[in-house]
This record gives C-alpha cells, sequence and structure tokens, in this order.
C-alpha cells in the first residue's frame, strides 16, 4: 500500500500569526485557498500548505479543531477497499462511483485522525 507524501495538518487560530512563525522557521508557502480556485478561503476558513525541504506541514484555520497525520496517496479509492477488507473502520469514506480528488479519515486506536487525501 503507497500512501505518498507524509504531512502533518494543522488547526490554528490565526492564521497569518502561524503562516509568519513557520516561514521564520524557513518554511515557504506552495499552496492555499488563497491560490487554489478549486477550494478557495471561505469567509471563515482558510488553509496553507507549506514546505521546508522535505517537510510539509498544512494549516487549517476554522476548518477542524485537532492535527490529523495526512498521507496523499495516488489511489484512494484502491486503499478504501483494502483497509475495509482488514476491518477497518472510517470515519469517512470515499464515493467509489467517482474518479480525481476524494478523501478518506480513520482514526488509530488511540483516536489520533488519519486523513488520506487524494488530489
Amino acid at each position: 500500500m503507497n500512501l505518498g507524501q507524509f504531512s502533518i495538518s494543522l488547526p490554528v487560530k490565526n492564521m497569518e500569526a502561524s503562516v509568519d512563525f513557520y516561514q521564520k522557521l524557513g518554511f515557504e508557502i506552495i499552496d492555499g485557498g488563497h491560490m487554489n480556485d478549486s477550494f478557495p478561503d471561505g469567509e471563515n476558513t482558510s488553509w496553507r500548505i507549506m514546505k521546508s525541504e522535505s517537510v510539509v506541514i498544512g494549516l487549517f484555520h476554522g476548518m477542524f479543531e485537532e492535527s490529523i497525520m495526512t498521507f496523499n496517496p495516488k489511489d484512494v479509492r484502491s486503499i478504501q477497499k483494502e483497509l475495509k477488507a482488514k476491518g477497518i473502520k472510517l470515519i469517512k469514506e470515499a464515493n467509489e462511483t467517482t474518479e480525481g480528488p476524494e478523501h478518506i479519515i480513520l482514526t488509530d486506536p488511540d483516536g489520533n485522525q488519519i486523513m488520506m487525501d487524494q488530489h
């Protein structure tokens, strides 16, 4: 099972302050709702993806309350089928009748959320 690139998704209270902080650590914005027409920032929500060398973090304001481990596989639907066959319960399932971008969400035994997000 190829889970793709890994990142951590962090809920933030103040997007501007968080972006400034991570930029001081050497991260640069590579995507976000301010530059992504297919998933723009909302009135009370915003998101930024930042990268420093091989490390990727996502900053999310107004979208969720806890940190989420995120993987970006090429085919989330086949991973969903494999996980379900192994008896792993999903919090959010991908629509298997569609193609293209989709995601699934599951939790580990300690309640940590894991999202597999196919772009």
